[in-house]
């Protein structure tokens, strides 16, 4: 019975973490455990997918990994603004993660 309890209760402390929160964490982490290579891959770059050569955006992604990995000359040299966009997703993964503990006691509401 006790052990029941405790599957319940873990199922709504899980309820409420939020997506947001899920989505940056997994995504910073991928960032930071995938290879870096120099070979082409698919874009989901609505730009580059009609054809355009430039895009403001280009390179971010590969920016905020070369810094993940430690590399910031690398980082720097794909796009100017992927350290400051780490950061800013960093403290945004920080902000969630303090809400989300914050509320941890309180029920949910739907």
């Amino acid at each position: 019975m006790n052990s029941l309890l405790l599957i319940i209760q873990e199922n709504q402390m899980l309820k409420k973490i939020p997506l947001e929160l899920l989505v940056w964490t997994g995504a910073l982490l991928f960032l930071a455990f995938t290879k870096i290579s120099g070979i082409s891959h698919a874009s989901l770059c609505p730009l580059d997918i009609l054809g355009l050569d430039w895009c403001p955006g280009c390179g971010l992604g590969r920016s905020m990994r070369y810094m993940l990995q430690g590399d910031p000359l690398g980082s720097f040299n794909q796009h100017w603004f992927g350290i400051p966009a780490l950061i800013i997703l960093i403290y945004r993964i920080i902000q969630l993660l303090n809400n989300f503990i914050i509320n941890l006691d309180k029920p949910i509401q739907f």
